[in-house]
């Protein structure tokens, strides 16, 4: 295949350019901030005009965004000169990072005006990457996509969007998906926190954060497992550290590594990869034991937990340190800490999440959370740290293949509910779709391909896949595929699609690492600093963006890309039916209010954008502890109204900073566990047993609101005439009036009911969590007492294999596990970040640690070349860090990198000039097959590998 080439200075892994070509490069030789990160503060000199280009005396805008990275959601100011953004500080009156910024934060600037961007649409033919216009490429791939359409039927195409969207965006790409006819639509966090949603959705009914990161303040005890804030989440970590030094908070880090969060811990904890689970119970087998869990709270609040007993029996200190690596000793004590400071709370991020037992693992640290009493208190609850600045926006406006926005579902009633939404005829949406019967039922309600299983989709035979074909033709829409698993096979299924679309502002590793000629487009999207939206940071709480500068180069915004696509395959009136256009831009604020018409679910029918807006030009007003106004036009509202902000806009309710609080009245935020799960089961009451909300007119369990409920109680009188007629037969999710909701909230009630959280799923495979060894082990004697699932015929529209994979037993050939995480210089997949000059500085090389004992074994030292092979024969060539941060027979990898692929340098694949600074061989080449069997969350964090010299 012959390429473009364009590199006249040989190249290597990593930089791949001497330091004074980088600095001339990335322009860090003129001062300023870059310079700041290459020369220590005594070599600074204030930058002076050269007498060449004159000081603009211009106007100074300064704009209010937030920061684009992790989901903290730190607040900028950026300053705005004749259309260039010259200057930018985090905003010390912000109430969620109060003038902090992380590195990433501190490069926003950069990434607005990077000179790395794609800059122009593009395709590549015979192996060389040609410029096109936009009306060409929209016409060339929409035709492209009418005839896969017509050969292949709608779900041959794959809809991959994006975390990195604003709310509004993320919305806009679901739709377009349902309008295409598909459910083969996916984001991030399929692969970050999917178990999280399920986990936690199906133990107490939001599958959300449940306090903020301000009320971790207020917490006695932090057991953090599977997360580790300093690097990944760098300014969170300032409510954590203010809990510990105000509170003297016990703050307890469980990981298979010591990391820069565990440094700063009172208690460190390291356990074997893949024994979660077992850690939890033998946690509760000390607290059941010693009479520590708080039995009222369990008796009102909770269903099931005698069946958790009986699982945690079996758990006694001798095996837990059998399978986990912790002793007796340090399990009580750590249990005892928990018990004697509450109120406490769990925080965990994908090192608990990306297991082919992950739901198991976030349904057993909420159940240690119920055995406390911990959930619904200031202070305590789940802390849930998402890692892009929209995951949990994208993920809560159903940009997933088993949602509709709103987490609403696939049924029937859930698309009728969409269709009045939209204003389209139900039966024409149907028609949309393809006219068949898959596995699981209709294509409009079978949940479809997940972004981790994206590349079987392709790859599987077609008898094998619940649809008419394997996919044709996939939009790598925002999306880093280095950030997903089994790299070689991603490799094949690229070559064999039909089509590839890259819609980004950088070109990403999707670009150069398909090793094809032709098929591919790369399509400019505008920085999320180029447009205006909502973003719903971590705690749930939207918070509104400014368009800081215009778009640069010839990039368009993504809802203004998908809008022409929507015109280009036919549906354009439809899907904009409603919201004003500016040329081919939709308004973002008119589809924010279709969202609020829409979306009563999780209440995000509350924050219209000018709550929003109120809210952003009035961040000093809301308090730093606790979110709240104190005075000013939002007074008494909780910063960036966290859903559920029930009811319309106009009944104003404030937001909901903590979730299935009972302490505070409905009307200021709280609630009880949402009933989603029936009444009773087996005989037995599902329903909260004497807890409800405070000020309540029902002081027990209650199911959710509908119209004959409000009959029955006799309240149905207090709604309008208006909204009788718009609620009658309705229920608080359909009632387009917000009548049953704000009647409910009146009486003191929540919408969704007051019922128990439940420790038993019954509707998953395992009912109470069961430790099961990974699937790829070193631990072959723990397979016959915990092993997998057996082999499932279909999920998700796939084949999905367990015990089929278990039962190789390559372990001798793979001794080591290998595991994997975050840098707190990137994020993500890394192009973004591997593209900004100062943060590439700081972290050149790709690199593997181990343990100095395996390093000696192997017989390699610290800055060796070494190959790192993957159980199924992925292998990279990276560095060897000597550490003993990993314990032996442990490898850590980060997964930011990408650019090589195999030991062989892409860089002369790129456009010219839109190629990274920093290239590296990305970690999941080398990883493995594993998904979890609710969700198909990706297993990235304990497969098995060698390592050797290079």
């Amino acid at each position: 295949m012959r390429l473009t080439k364009k590199a006249t200075t040989p190249v290597k892994a990593g930089l791949g350019i001497s330091r004074r070509q980088f600095l001339k490069r990335s322009g860090a030789t003129t001062g300023g901030l870059a310079a700041a990160g290459f020369m220590g503060n005594g070599m600074l000199r204030p930058a002076e005009a050269s007498g060449k280009t004159p000081v603009s005396d211009a106007p100074v805008e300064t704009k209010r965004t937030i920061c684009s990275h992790c989901s903290v959601g730190c607040g900028v100011y950026a300053e705005v000169q004749e259309g260039i953004w010259t200057k930018q500080e985090p905003a010390f009156d912000h109430p969620i990072n109060r003038g902090a910024h992380c590195a990433k934060g501190a490069s926003l600037r950069q990434h607005g005006h990077s000179t790395r961007r794609l800059k122009y649409p593009m395709k590549l033919v015979n192996g060389e990457w040609q410029r096109m216009s936009w009306d060409d490429a929209i016409d060339e791939i929409g035709d492209k996509l009418l005839e896969l359409r017509e050969e292949y039927g709608p779900d041959s195409v794959y809809w991959l969007g994006s975390a990195k969207f604003n709310n509004e965006q993320a919305y806009f790409m679901r739709k377009l998906a349902s309008m295409w006819g598909t459910n083969n639509t996916d984001h991030q966090a399929r692969i970050c926190h999917s178990t999280t949603v399920a986990g936690v959705a199906n133990t107490w009914g939001y599958g959300a954060m449940t306090n903020s990161l301000n009320d971790l303040q207020h917490s006695k005890s932090i057991i953090l497992i599977g997360s580790n804030p300093s690097e990944a989440h760098p300014v969170a970590m300032q409510h954590f550290l203010l809990a510990k030094e105000r509170n003297q908070a016990e703050m307890i880090v469980v990981d298979p590594r010591f990391t820069r969060t565990a440094a700063k811990a009172t208690q460190y904890v390291r356990i074997r990869p893949g024994s979660d689970v077992a850690y939890v119970w033998g946690l509760l087998w000390h607290i059941f034991e010693n009479g520590w869990e708080d039995s009222e709270y369990i008796a009102q609040r909770v269903y099931g937990m005698d069946d958790v007993r009986a699982e945690v029996a079996q758990f006694t200190p001798n095996v837990v340190e059998d399978i986990t690596g912790v002793p007796e000793s340090v399990m009580f004590d750590t249990a005892k800490r928990l018990a004697d400071n509450r109120p406490g709370c769990v925080v965990w991020c994908m090192g608990g999440t990306q297991h082919t037992t992950g739901n198991n693992n976030t349904r057993a640290y909420c159940i240690l959370e119920l055995a406390l009493g911990n959930i619904g208190k200031s202070g305590g609850g789940a802390n849930i740290l998402r890692g892009h600045d929209n995951v949990q926006g994208a993920t809560d406006l159903g940009l997933g293949s088993d949602s509709l926005p709103g987490y609403y579902g696939l049924a029937e009633g859930a698309w009728q509910h969409w269709a009045k939404v939209w204003d389209v005829d139900y039966e024409w949406l149907q028609s949309r779709f393809e006219d068949a019967e898959y596995a699981d039922g209709r294509p409009m309600n079978s949940a479809g391909i997940t972004v981790s299983r994206w590349v079987d989709g392709v790859l599987e035979d077609d008898e094998n896949i619940s649809q008419r074909t394997a996919l044709k033709a996939m939009f790598y829409w925002g999306h880093a595929v280095n950030s997903q698993t089994r790299g070689p096979e991603m490799q094949q299924a690229m070559k064999k699609l039909d089509m590839m679309v890259i819609v980004d502002p950088y070109p990403t590793v999707a670009a150069v690492m398909h090793d094809r000629s032709d098929g591919v487009y790369l399509l400019p999207a505008a920085t999320q600093f180029e447009t205006t939206g909502s973003v719903t940071a971590t705690n749930r709480s939207l918070q509104w963006r400014d368009k800081v500068i215009e778009p640069l180069f010839e990039a368009k915004p993504d809802h203004e890309i998908m809008y022409r696509f929507a015109r280009k395959l036919g549906f354009g009136d439809e899907f904009v039916k409603h919201i004003e256009m500016n040329g081919d831009e939709p308004l973002i604020e008119d589809i924010l209010r279709e969202i609020n018409r829409g979306m009563w679910t999780v209440g995000y029918t509350g924050q219209s954008p000018e709550r929003l807006k109120e809210h952003q030009q009035n961040w000093h007003t809301f308090s730093f502890s606790n979110l709240r106004a104190e005075g000013g036009p939002a007074d008494g509202d909780y910063y960036g109204l966290p859903w559920p902000c029930w009811g319309t806009p106009e009944f104003r309710h404030p937001g909901s900073p903590n979730l299935y609080d009972t302490s505070v009245p409905v009307k200021e935020g709280g609630m009880g566990f949402r009933a989603r799960f029936g009444i009773e089961r087996n005989g037995v009451n599902l329903l909260a047993d004497g807890s409800a909300p405070v000020e309540s007119d029902l002081t027990d369990g209650y199911p959710e609101f509908t119209a004959q409920m409000l009959k029955d109680l006799g309240w149905w009188d207090d709604l309008t005439d208006e909204e009788k007629e718009a609620a009658d037969g309705e229920n608080w999710k359909t009632d387009f009036s917000g009548g049953i909701q704000r009647v409910a909230i009146e009486h003191g009630c929540a919408p969704y009911g007051n019922a128990k959280a439940r420790a038993v799923v019954w509707t998953f495979p395992d009912e109470v969590p069961k430790h099961r060894e990974p699937l790829y082990t070193t631990r072959r004697d723990l397979v016959e007492r915990f092993p997998t699932w057996d082999d499932f015929d279909s999920i998700m529209r796939l084949p999905t294999l367990y015990k089929t994979i278990q039962d190789r037993d390559n372990s001798s050939e793979y001794p080591i596990i290998l595991t994997s995480g975050r840098l707190v210089e990137y994020e993500g997949g890394g192009e973004e970040t591997r593209s900004m000059s100062w943060l590439a500085e700081l972290q050149q090389e790709m690199f593997v640690e181990i343990n100095p004992a395996n390093a000696n074994d192997i017989g390699i030292s610290d800055g060796d070349e070494v190959w790192v092979e993957g159980a199924e024969g992925g292998r990279v060539r990276v560095k060897a860090l000597v550490t003993p941060r990993v314990d032996r027979n442990v490898a850590f990898m980060p997964f930011h990198f990408g650019g090589m692929f195999q030991g062989e340098n892409l860089r002369d694949r790129y456009p010219d000039g839109a190629d990274p600074y920093v290239l590296g061989e990305a970690a999941n080449t080398a990883t493995t097959y594993g998904y979890d069997p609710v969700t198909l969350m990706q297993e990235t964090k304990c497969t098995i590998c060698r390592i050797e010299r290079a």
